[in-house]
């Protein structure tokens, strides 16, 4: 049984990480000033403050990973062009953007575009659009289906998008490089979690053991 315990801690950690513990895949991004490359301060046109502008996203990869949905809630960005009278924080275009060099620091190619150009929701569209009723910003959702891509396909950018090499952009009159943007990050599964603690505390419990029983072990004279 003592040999049996570090291999069963080890088996239940690698089930944890096992792709085969998971079903659908989420994934998360925080939208900042600060996270776009360079970081932006928005002002108005004539050069004032304008509120930071900052938002939320959230992913799932279905279980086959031949599609992804998505709903982002932004705020402090234009989405119809009369949600203020400036014109600086109007919406422009909005993408996913991946690539092998990707970093939080480093920009990438776009790799799917959801508003704006390049557009390439299209087998169908299933882009929505739903600007806050008060307030200035709004929501989108989507979906990213297998064929659709900006020049690459959701098969070629897994890779990326499971190893936090992806990031999500929106971009305005003022920034049109992008005003704010968050990297994609892999949410784990609370399975997962429970069974990565499940295998560490198998091995600190096997690791007490061991060592209480070479403590209380006579030294020979």
């Amino acid at each position: 049984m003592k040999r049996l315990l570090p291999a069963l801690a080890i088996a239940t950690t690698m089930l944890a990480l096992s792709p085969a513990v998971r079903a659908d895949t989420i994934l998360h991004a925080n939208l900042s000033n600060a996270a776009e490359n360079p970081p932006t301060v928005p002002t108005t046109s004539t050069g004032a403050p304008r509120p930071a502008s900052f938002g939320t996203a959230d992913f799932v990869l279905n279980t086959a990973m031949t599609a992804m949905t998505f709903t982002a809630t932004i705020f402090n960005i234009d989405f119809t062009g009369t949600q203020t009278a400036d014109t600086n924080d109007n919406l422009l275009n909005a993408h996913i953007h991946a690539g092998p060099l990707v970093t939080p620091t480093t920009n990438g190619p776009v790799v799917w575009g959801f508003i704006g150009t390049p557009f390439n929701d299209n087998t169908p569209n299933d882009v929505i659009v739903t600007p806050f009723a008060t307030g200035v910003g709004g929501t989108v959702s989507g979906k990213w289906d297998a064929p659709e891509g900006n020049a690459t396909t959701l098969a070629a950018q897994l890779d990326n998008i499971l190893n936090n090499r992806s990031y999500i952009n929106f971009h305005t009159v003022q920034f049109v490089g992008g005003e704010i943007r968050g990297n994609i990050l892999v949410v784990p599964e609370p399975a997962s979690f429970a069974l990565l603690a499940a295998g560490g505390l198998m091995l600190i419990g096997y690791r007490a053991r061991r060592k209480s029983t070479i403590s209380a072990t006579p030294m020979a004279a």
